[in-house]
């Protein structure tokens, strides 16, 4: 076989040259190209050896050069050979025109850089498909994840975190021991209602205790594994809006949600999942967005949450016979209460929650609020229904 007679299969031959790596000099040589199943392999024909067997490079071996645009296409073809050094053609159409005919098909990164709408279209693809993951995507993985995360976990992080609160800003309670055990009473008679229909995850069955303390405003709150704490003043505050035990109850089956929901432990693992999957994703630039948007991320999941446990709530008041208006009104007045403070020193003591003034006229204060709407959350408990909430 001659230099210049193509191989079996092989196409037309291209002049090129052949830096091999053992020579400073260049091996003129002609490229052809054979069409395999895996995509074309490179056969280097040396012209300095006339009926010489060709040098053959499968498709894997070689660094096949990318166009970086349609319709100007670069001035010389440089090929990685890898350890084989490197190869160069000036007759670029013929080479292009090789490739075609061997039967080698642009990339997607290839077509990407080459055509815009293939850009677009990937760029709009990779855009809904991330907006998917983090509102759809993101919280189903969590709560599948939940799944396996052992109560011992929850209950060792609760009683941790709340020994650092009790030696930082909570106190002990000062109600009476009567009035303490008074609505244990009823948060226990409440946790015996609970029908199993509302249970989130099977089989998970944790011991609901009801803590008291004082040091910080109108507030309850849940920690994971069961421990559900009530402050003194939201105690107060009930009392001075003439309102009965009930509002007080329904807070805390709202608490109760928070536990059956494991929302705190879902919290955790929904920011796992998110790194990670941004990580996958964008790679390096994945850990930048992830810090900038964690906080925005975090409050968004824990803005769901709260409307799981209004639903929580208010089906497992209506299960057990008790009105939740109560729940709605001492909701209000503590937003009142909120926004009379804000009016006065300007910033509050909660940025965090922000007063339906302040909502309405910047979302972001809704965007970053964990506890968005409060007027209008607190309006549904009061009519005993939400619209996001399962019938039934």
């Amino acid at each position: 076989m001659s230099a210049t007679t193509p191989a079996k299969g092989t196409g037309a031959l291209v002049p090129a040259r052949w830096f091999d790596g053992l020579s400073s000099q260049a091996r003129p040589v002609l490229a052809g190209l054979r069409p395999t199943s895996t995509g074309p392999s490179l056969l280097l024909h040396p012209l300095a050896q006339p009926g010489a067997a060709p040098t053959e490079f499968t498709w894997a071996q070689v660094g096949w050069p990318e166009t970086w645009h349609a319709r100007r296409p670069q001035v010389r073809v440089v090929i990685d050979l890898r350890e084989h050094g490197s190869l160069e053609i000036d007759a670029v159409a013929q080479w292009h025109a090789a490739l075609a005919g061997a039967g080698a098909r642009p990339g997607l990164a290839q077509r990407m850089q080459t055509h815009w709408p293939v850009l677009l279209g990937v760029l709009l693809a990779a855009a809904i498909g991330l907006t998917l993951f983090y509102r759809y995507g993101t919280p189903w993985a969590a709560t599948q994840l939940t799944r396996h995360v052992p109560l011992s976990w929850e209950t060792s992080v609760a009683q941790n975190a709340l020994q650092q609160m009790d030696e930082g800003m909570l106190k002990p309670s000062k109600l009476p021991s009567e009035r303490q055990a008074q609505l244990r009473a009823r948060f226990d008679a409440l946790v015996q209602q609970t029908p199993p229909s509302l249970q989130r995850y099977r089989g998970y069955t944790p011991k609901l205790t009801l803590a008291f303390r004082a040091g910080m405003g109108a507030n309850a709150f849940a920690l994971p594994g069961g421990t559900v704490v009530m402050t003194d003043a939201l105690v107060k505050a009930a009392a001075s809006e003439g309102l009965d035990d009930n509002a007080l109850v329904g807070v805390l089956a709202h608490e109760v949600g928070h536990v059956v929901h494991r929302h705190t432990t879902r919290m955790v693992v929904e920011q796992g999942v998110l790194n990670v999957g941004l990580g996958l994703a964008l790679g390096d630039v994945s850990g930048i967005l992830s810090t900038g948007g964690s906080l925005l991320t975090g409050l968004a999941y824990q803005r769901n949450h709260e409307r799981e446990a209004d639903c929580f709530a208010i089906a497992l008041m209506g299960h057990a016979a008790l009105p939740t208006a109560p729940m709605g009104r001492l909701l209000l007045a503590m937003a009142r209460d909120e926004e009379h403070e804000k009016g006065k020193d300007g910033a509050g003591k909660n940025a965090a929650t922000p007063t339906k003034t302040q909502e309405k006229s910047n979302p972001l204060w809704s965007l970053l609020s964990s506890h968005p709407d409060t007027v209008e959350r607190a309006t549904e408990l009061e009519q005993g229904h939400a619209p996001q909430c399962p019938k039934g």
